[in-house]
């Protein structure tokens, strides 16, 4: 048998399935990937054929702003002389890339077992179905195999040390997300989303507000309340529309082309998130097999299941502070040293609202200063993968349509500090550096200390909400109860003694009082808790005048 044949016909069939396009290459592998869990035949065709709609769906989007947007932006560059050239597309051109590439497959392949292998050694409790966000753990492994000039090793230990890490985050956050969507303790929805890791660095930051400014959750508000007011002004049309005229004025654009960005940039950004929609439904088959595949094989064990993280978008919080970063980001971005990227597409910071919800415990005022101080890892992130975005979207004939030859995009996106660390990582082994190897070693140790400091810090949490709130205000009530009954029974069996002997009224008397008392300490003893937990500034002897009743109980 002649190999080289053998070969030169697998390398042309390859290239021909490439060819096909990112489409076509996710229609044919989510079918037959699918069918291959047990899905059925009309629901495996279904997935295939609504991925393959959603990323030319989102294609023609992005070429839709792209080509608007393009000119005004050229303009902007040439009159300010600002290096805000890369323009900012968000995150499907990301997805466009990652789901057209077969590593993207792989990298599923090995998150997959890495999720089996750590469920079966009790590491996790988490069992992730999300599989159509993979792109945002794809898209590290790309930088590591681009960065490092085509290191495997290292791009897959890279990929599965940050999954493990994605599923601890859901173990760990699990308690929070409960108590913040106000489910019980049967319940077992979590999320694993990679955007999630940067929340350590929102507890961190958090934990440094609240002993510097200790005060400042006194200037917190309803966050509801601001999105019933704001309504349809702060809705992603309007603010695309708000975009549209912001660049066109940017780009000393005429009237009328001013009014086409508007309505154009307002149209694009409700379409991202239409279509957005599409590549959930279009996964759903192939997670409901590998969901099913997995239940046969934990005999009934009780799993958390993840799924995406839009189970936290209920909380107003986020879309307050989402409206409320917009702009700031829009300001940072003008001013920002080492920033070129002009936010667009991520203008709406969905990518980090919901982990400073989670951070902060949906305190507004906390969200808003931890995200504007964050704000710039995200455009560093962004301006340092724009090289690569750019030269593999080209490779694969995915470039967006609109752009010039010559500019680059990139995305305002999660996983800023592993995208980071990826090209870090990738360019130390590359160069074998020993400064870039060293710089490694000290990121690495960073993170990881950073990332068990957050666990243990949430775990500590979860268990003194556990301790200090239901289990002992409910003791605390059942005793208190106990106690009432108990003297009121004495009291009632002292009067029936004697009608008319005043001892005996004095004594029933006295045993009102001690009732009212031991009522009266009983019910200072939640509030007392609730106090003990979230003191607040003054003193002490101030903060214990606001528990001392000021009018007496009154009993009987």
């Amino acid at each position: 048998m002649d190999f080289s044949k053998v070969v030169g016909a697998l390398d042309q069939g390859f290239n021909w399935f490439i060819s096909l396009g990112g489409a076509a290459m996710m229609f044919i592998i989510i079918t037959l990937l699918s069918l291959a869990f047990g899905v059925k035949l009309s629901r495996a065709f279904e997935g295939g054929l609504r991925m393959a709609m959603a990323l030319t769906g989102m294609s023609a989007v992005i070429s839709l702003l792209t080509t608007a947007f393009g000119p005004a932006l050229k303009a902007f560059v040439s009159f300010t002389g600002l290096h805000l050239s890369i323009s900012d597309l968000g995150w499907a051109p990301i997805a466009v890339i990652t789901w057209s590439s077969l590593y993207t497959l792989y990298f599923a392949f090995i998150c997959i077992i890495t999720n089996l292998v750590m469920l079966a050694l009790k590491a996790t409790n988490t069992l992730n179905v999300d599989l159509f966000n993979i792109w945002n753990v794809s898209i590290l492994g790309l930088l590591i195999n681009w960065s490092s000039g085509g290191n495997f090793f290292l791009m897959s230990i890279f990929v599965v040390f940050i999954y493990a890490l994605m599923l601890f985050n859901a173990d760990a956050m699990k308690p929070t997300i409960n108590d913040l969507l106000g489910y019980d303790e049967t319940n077992i929805t979590t999320t694993a989303h990679p955007e999630l890791l940067v929340t350590p660095i929102v507890v961190l930051l958090d934990r440094l507000i609240s002993k510097i400014f200790p005060f400042i959750d006194k200037f917190d508000f309803d966050a509801e309340t601001l999105n019933k007011k704001i309504g349809f002004l702060g809705s992603k049309g309007a603010i695309g529309a708000y975009l549209g005229v912001f660049v066109g004025l940017l780009g000393r654009q005429d009237a009328p082309h001013i009014f086409t960005l508007a309505f154009t940039a307002g149209v694009a950004l409700e379409l991202f998130g239409i279509v957005g929609d599409w590549f959930a439904p279009a996964i759903e088959p192939l997670s409901e097999g590998i969901t099913s595949f997995m239940e046969r094989r934990m005999h009934g064990r009780k799993l958390y299941v993840a799924i995406d993280w839009p189970i936290l978008a209920s909380r107003a919080e986020i879309w307050a502070v989402a409206n409320i970063l917009a702009p700031i980001l829009l300001i940072i971005a003008m001013v920002l040293p080492g920033n070129n990227v002009l936010p667009l597409g991520g203008i709406i910071l969905t990518v980090l609202a919901p982990a400073l919800l989670i951070g902060t415990r949906g305190k507004v005022v906390r969200m808003t200063l931890i995200g504007t101080i964050m704000i710039p890892i995200f455009l560093w992130a962004a301006t340092l993968i724009a090289p690569f975005l750019t030269q593999t979207s080209k490779a694969m004939s995915v470039f967006p349509a609109g752009l010039g030859k010559n500019e680059m995009f990139s995305a305002v996106d999660s996983d800023p500090i592993e995208k980071m660390l990826a090209l870090l990582f990738g360019n130390a082994a590359k160069t074998l550096d020993w400064k870039l190897i060293l710089c490694s070693v000290l990121a690495l140790v960073a993170y990881v200390g950073l990332f068990m400091w957050y666990v243990h810090t949430l775990r500590k949490e979860a268990k003194l909400r556990g301790e200090n709130n239901t289990p002992t205000v409910a003791v605390t009530a059942h005793m208190a109860s106990k106690a009432v009954e108990e003297d009121e029974a004495d009291v009632a069996a002292q009067s029936n003694e004697s009608t008319g002997s005043v001892e005996k009224d004095e004594s029933s008397q006295k045993s009102k009082r001690t009732v009212g008392a031991r009522v009266a300490m009983t019910s200072m003893v939640p509030s007392l808790l609730a106090w003990i937990k979230d003191s607040g500034s003054g003193s002490l002897r101030n903060r214990l005048r606001s528990f001392i009743p000021r009018e007496p109980v009154a009993v009987g």
